[in-house]
């Protein structure tokens, strides 16, 4: 293509960057441990009751049944919790996430309020939309000390974070996806809060990455005319994507492959160093070459950002699919899934297999 460079140079610029970035099998571990200990401090704050309400068997089905939709769950919401309470709630959430996430994450939280001034008409709009209607669970014991496994959830309307400690012996300790975010509205249009955009900045990378390529790069990035109803990654089954489509990144030059690593970056950097360090390194190991990044639907958004035309954009590799879902007139989903260990059951698998229990 015509924008293409040669690729050893490219990809010689990508190793350089991602090389420090790759974490320490000790700092992985003192992250699950830093984590462990948040959980078990938080379960130490509830009565019998509601520490009964929030434990789930870690080999249990509630562990992968996630959602990211406004509905009632299991766990022990905000909104049960007394202060100390939530102050340790939001410890957990802080022992997983980098200061950046932490922020998004309870900005998106907060948007439940502005959907509640938006939607004020609405006869159940007081228990549908309640900033407080996040829950917490914890699956298998992390009061525990000897290395069994176990994990922990906060979700709610578009927040689903899902962490396993799989155990220092296994050969990747800890899995952090599915990590779902979402917002509605996109970007706040009344109010105080006006020009509030909890996902632009991932929204506006992945447009850049779109903008950066020529017609040719285009129309082999492009998937579709029109954006799919929703990102592939939605809950109950893995994403049905038969393999990577779209435009590789060995057809790129190098600023264009640096746009795609920033935008995989924005989305791994949410969460805390070492579990962001963790999947890039998974990513540059299985050969950053091996990325595609597709599109479909608008590309009027590109040079008009303020539109609400819808528009979807995928990074897809060996070992994640990143997507993101732009839905008219003003709402947006992400989620970024392992292709292969989700909630930790591929390392679980392979260590019971390697290790007969």
């Amino acid at each position: 293509m015509s924008s293409a460079r040669p690729l050893t140079a490219a990809l010689l610029l990508l190793a350089s960057a991602a090389g420090a970035r790759e974490p320490s099998g000790a700092a992985v571990l003192e992250a699950t441990e830093e984590m462990r200990a948040a959980a078990a401090a938080w379960l130490t704050t509830l009565d019998d009751d509601l520490r009964t309400q929030g434990t789930f068997a870690f080999d249990g089905p509630e562990r992968t049944n996630w959602q990211f939709v406004p509905m009632e769950r299991v766990g022990v919401a905000f909104k049960e919790m007394n202060l100390p309470q939530r102050r340790a709630a939001r410890a957990l959430m802080r022992s997983a996430l980098s200061d950046r996430g932490y922020l998004k994450v309870t900005t998106i939280m907060s948007l439940e309020n502005v959907l509640r001034t938006m939607e004020a008409d609405r006869p159940d709009v007081a228990s549908r939309r309640d900033q407080e209607k996040y829950w917490f669970a914890v699956f298998g014991d992390p009061t525990a000390t000897d290395g069994r496994p176990w994990g922990w959830r906060v979700e709610g309307h578009h927040v689903s974070l899902n962490f396993a400690s799989t155990g220092p012996e296994t050969d990747d300790p800890l899995a952090s996806t599915p990590l779902f975010l979402g917002a509605n509205p996109a970007e706040v249009r009344v109010g105080p809060r006006v020009g509030l955009r909890a996902l632009g900045a991932e929204d506006d990378l992945g447009r850049a990455v779109m903008a950066s390529l020529d017609a040719e790069q285009r129309a082999a990035a492009t998937l579709a005319p029109e954006a799919p109803g929703d990102v592939a990654g939605v809950p109950g089954a893995p994403p049905k994507i038969e393999g990577p489509a779209g435009l590789s990144v060995r057809e790129m030059n190098a600023t264009q492959q640096a746009a795609v690593r920033r935008l995989v970056e924005s989305f791994a950097n949410l969460l805390r160093p070492e579990a962001a360090d963790d999947l890039l390194s998974e990513i540059d190991s299985a050969g950053f070459d091996q990325l595609h990044f597709a599109w479909a639907g608008s590309v009027a958004t590109l040079t008009d950002p303020a539109t609400t035309k819808r528009h979807y954009f995928r990074v897809h590799g060996p070992t994640f699919i990143l997507e993101l879902d732009f839905q008219e007139p003003n709402h947006v989903h992400s989620v970024w899934h392992s292709t292969t260990d989700d909630f930790g059951l591929e390392t679980l698998r392979r260590h019971h297999a390697a290790h007969a229990h």
